[in-house]
């Protein structure tokens, strides 16, 4: 059989543009009616459902044969589920700004680009908004793969009533930016504290002696260096679009693999997607022995723990909570008897959420 002609091929591109174009709004028109039998149900009902979102987008990484990678299958798929979900309810979501930063690039691959995004300068700020209605979601940084937990996100959870609804995981490529198109005649490097630790072995061989300077976010230190010829940047490649610089040196982190990882705070529950983890923050009494006590029932229930942080309680000396993250959801069998004995033995557990684990 020979081959199809180019107009062949055009004309079959054609077709499937006005059947996909058919099939999206057939699924925005049942997306519509969904939010019509949802309201009729409950008035206060809740339409973003972070489980349901999880279970369809595992089913589309799982049925794809390609010869679009899974990811992006997903993305285009994360895409039409917010433009969808924009019908049903639109969602507002704060993060940590200002515009061009990675928390707002986790906010997108999280929600899409159908959602209202509202920068706000600062973590306890993002908490705030949340808390007062002013926003559904929040998205804030909680941990580095080379430099450690973030612990302003952590401490806001000892006081805060939000729960966790979700985490993105993010791979981190750090660009220098500035006005010029080379290293020479840079009067200083600004950046957030964690890029600059992240890029320290690229900037002491390639700018040694030159002063670094920390500000509140990489979008900050990119608004500045957009202001300022002598100044470059650490900061993503979005923000040197958004702030019309020019990218002076890609991929400068010392380590490839360098991946942040951001949760979702909220005020809902999350229900149980098939493939979740729980978060907690436990604190024990000071004793010999109170950590592996803490510990113990978590293990013997065959509950795998894939991460522990402590950080002072700031309510007395010496006095320290802990966060965990365990696989499963706290409504599963296991999950659930861990948590009832850690109750138990722990002088406080508050369980910060269970939601869908993130699959890059």
């Amino acid at each position: 059989m020979s081959q199809p002609t180019l107009e062949q091929l055009r004309k079959r591109i054609d077709a499937l543009d006005e059947q996909i174009q058919t099939l999206l709004n057939e699924r925005a028109h049942c997306a519509q009616q969904v939010a019509e039998a949802k309201r009729g149900e409950d008035a206060d009902t809740v339409f973003y459902r972070p489980e349901r979102e999880a279970e369809v987008l595992r089913r589309v990484r799982e049925r794809n044969q390609g010869p679009l990678p899974d990811d992006e299958v997903v993305r285009l798929f994360r895409e039409i589920m917010s433009a969808c979900l924009a019908l049903e309810q639109p969602l507002t979501v704060a993060y940590l700004g200002p515009e061009g930063t990675f928390t707002q690039a986790a906010a997108l691959k999280h929600f899409g680009h159908s959602v209202k995004l509202r920068p706000l300068s600062a973590i306890d700020e993002i908490f705030r908004e949340v808390e007062a209605g002013g926003a559904d979601f929040g998205v804030v940084p909680v941990e580095n793969s080379s430099e450690g937990a973030i612990n302003h996100t952590l401490d806001m959870f000892i006081r805060s009533p939000l729960k966790i609804c979700g985490d993105v995981e993010l791979r981190i490529h750090h660009q220098l930016l500035g006005q010029g198109d080379g290293l020479e005649g840079i009067g200083s490097v600004r950046a957030h504290q964690q890029a600059l630790a992240q890029c320290r072995e690229w900037l002491d061989a390639n700018l040694p002696g030159v002063p670094r300077v920390a500000v509140s976010s990489n979008a900050e230190a990119a608004r500045q260096a957009a202001r300022d010829p002598q100044l470059a940047a650490i900061a993503s490649d979005v923000a040197a679009e958004t702030y019309a610089l020019n990218i002076l040196a890609a991929n400068i982190e010392d380590d490839p693999s360098n991946t942040t990882r951001f949760l979702v705070v909220g005020d809902q529950e999350v229900g149980p997607s098939g493939k979740d983890k729980t978060s907690l923050m436990v604190s024990v009494h000071n004793e010999a022995g109170a950590l592996y006590s803490l510990l113990e029932p978590v293990s013997r229930h065959g509950v795998s723990m894939t991460r522990i942080e402590s950080r002072p309680s700031r309510m007395s000396k010496w006095d320290y909570v802990f966060f965990l993250d365990v696989d499963g959801h706290r409504e599963d069998p296991a999950v659930a008897a861990a948590l009832e004995e850690l109750a138990a033995r722990a002088s406080m557990l508050k369980v910060l959420g269970s939601y869908p684990k993130c699959e890059l």
